[in-house]
């Protein structure tokens, strides 16, 4: 099976990553698929960890449906800034959040 939209980034290497390991899922039209997408493809080529690089509030849920996808091993990254919305954005994620806890596969 191919993914077409899972692409490693254009990027050289910035901080210490090789761009040959970034990869971006631009068919993730939501938390849960880009979860699911991206357990099956560790499954595949037998990957043991993933990182995850967002907004810091977005962070636990895309850990929490990894997790229910079956990858333990999450570890994750966020800018250091602070933006007014992050208010409504937060909120929004404790829902979201919510949800996810008690959504089955």
């Amino acid at each position: 099976m191919t993914y077409d939209h899972i692409r490693p980034v254009s990027k050289n290497g910035e901080n210490g990553i090789p761009s040959a390991r970034i990869y971006v899922d631009s068919n993730g039209n939501t938390t849960y698929l880009t979860a699911k997408n991206t357990a099956r493809i560790m499954k595949e080529r037998n990957w043991q960890s993933v990182m995850v690089i967002s907004q810091y509030f977005h962070i636990p849920r895309s850990k929490l449906a990894l997790n229910k996808f079956g990858v333990s091993q999450v570890y994750s990254a966020h800018a250091n800034f602070y933006e007014l919305r992050d208010i409504y954005s937060t909120a929004r994620e404790v829902v979201g959040y919510a949800s996810y806890l008690f959504r089955q596969r």
